[in-house]
């Protein structure tokens, strides 16, 4: 959430920044609400000091006098048992506030408010392969995982419903290759792997910002958990209410989980097969870091997702998405979109952002600073994908594929594979 009192000192700031995102008037509601709740407190304070002295005044007193002091100390209770429930019911409106506005998108994130504002800013090496040339036709990930006998949905929507699928044979291994070349990757760059839980309770999904932003999307249990849909909420709870120690940071963490997404609202869109589905398993990168160091680290986390797909030859352009389109805890967020062949368009396949202090202090996570005028200070947090599997493994068939049927796999995946699924071959 906001920094309120940094709110209260420099209003046009924040109003600047969030009218980016056609939000400016959340600001004059923030400072309302706490011009309220100040003003509130004040009086609260100030009769509850009137109630004890007259109180203590009372045991000393005696005739007209302590009448007179005991009728002045049921007003002032009176009074009190009206302004504490109306300081109770702003504070309580203040905390919504906080917890609905959004963070401050960076001055270079891109403008607008729509999808389609999103700003390409460069390209990968893997060009776009040319299948008219190559004379033949792509097909889409469905048909070739059918016809190579390694994905089953009729059989999972049989058991499950939409937006499940039965992966089989060599895509399990290919699964399991694509987590450890992943997770290979980031150990070698100062990442610890994790396999966090992914069921949490209310208060992660709150830290994270996905409460209440992403509400209609979470699977919620009897027991008052929730399924993650991205390891990011587990890791990001990892450090809650702690201080850490600046020599420590940047803390890094790879954590590898199944994910779980309701997808509401989005019937209709992205059915067939398995670009969009209710579980899937994903490697996502979390760091905490100082706010000096913070934009340099989401520069780092983006080169590493572009070191993964350039490994995996896969087509992809970086868009710099627009800031009406950010989710609410980042102030920047980069998509790497891949090609899909099957699609004939780019389709975001990783993102990371940075979500500064936003989190940070829903999350109440702190380090200890070397300077004694700042004392404990917000960390900063980024995340981001380094290896959606189930995306990913759609764009590795996609453009992969051959004339013949089969999918050849990159050389980067062959050291964890066997040799007889380097070449994924249809079933006779």
């Amino acid at each position: 959430m906001l920094d309120l009192k940094a709110v209260r000192d420099n209003p046009d700031w924040f109003r600047t920044g969030l009218g980016r995102r056609g939000q400016a008037e959340a600001i004059d509601r923030l400072l309302e609400a706490d011009a309220r709740r100040r003003e509130l407190t004040t009086r609260v304070e100030a009769l509850r000091a009137e109630q004890n002295t007259a109180s203590k005044a009372i045991g000393s007193a005696d005739g007209p006098d302590k009448q007179k002091l005991i009728e002045a100390v049921g007003l002032v209770s009176a009074e009190l048992k009206l302004v504490e429930p109306e300081l109770e019911a702003v504070e309580a409106g203040l905390d919504r506030l906080l917890a609905e506005t959004p963070n401050v998108p960076h001055e270079s994130a891109a403008d607008g408010l729509e999808e389609d504002d999103a700003v390409e800013l460069h390209r990968g090496a893997t060009e776009i392969r040319d299948f008219a040339a190559e004379g033949f036709t792509p097909k889409d990930h469905v048909a070739l995982g059918t016809a190579l006998g390694i994905l089953d949905i009729e059989r999972a929507a049989k058991v499950s419903g939409s937006r499940f699928v039965y992966v089989l044979g060599d895509m399990v291994l290919l699964e399991l290759a694509l987590v450890r070349h992943a997770l290979d990757i980031l150990m070698q760059k100062g990442f610890l792997p994790v396999i966090p839980p992914v069921l949490v309770r209310e208060e992660a999904l709150f830290g994270t910002g996905m409460l209440p932003d992403a509400e209609d999307s979470i699977y919620k249990t009897q027991d008052d958990l929730y399924l993650v849909g991205t390891s990011e909420v587990s890791i990001a709870g990892f450090h809650m209410d702690e201080i850490l120690d600046e020599a420590d940071l940047p803390l890094r963490y790879a954590g590898y989980s199944t994910c779980f997404r309701r997808e509401a609202g989005s019937h209709g869109k992205d059915m067939g097969g398995m670009f969009r589905v209710h579980q899937f398993d994903k490697v996502e990168m979390f760091t905490f870091t100082t706010p000096e160091r913070s934009w340099e680290e989401h520069e780092f986390i983006l080169s590493i997702e572009e070191e993964i797909m350039g490994n995996l030859q896969i087509p992809y352009r970086v868009v710099n998405i627009a800031v009406g389109d950010l989710g609410a805890p980042a102030a920047k967020k980069f998509d790497l979109e891949a090609w899909l062949p099957g699609q004939d368009r780019f389709r975001e396949l990783t993102s990371c952002s940075n979500c500064t202090d936003y989190q940070a202090r829903r999350l109440n996570t702190r380090y200890r600073s070397g300077d004694p005028a700042l004392g404990n200070v917000m960390v900063h947090t980024l995340n981001g994908t380094a290896t959606a599997v189930g995306r990913t493994m759609i764009a590795l068939l996609e453009n992969h594929q051959q004339a013949d049927g089969t999918v050849v796999l990159p050389e980067a995946l062959h050291p964890y594979l066997p040799e007889s699924a380097h070449v994924l071959t249809p079933r006779t």
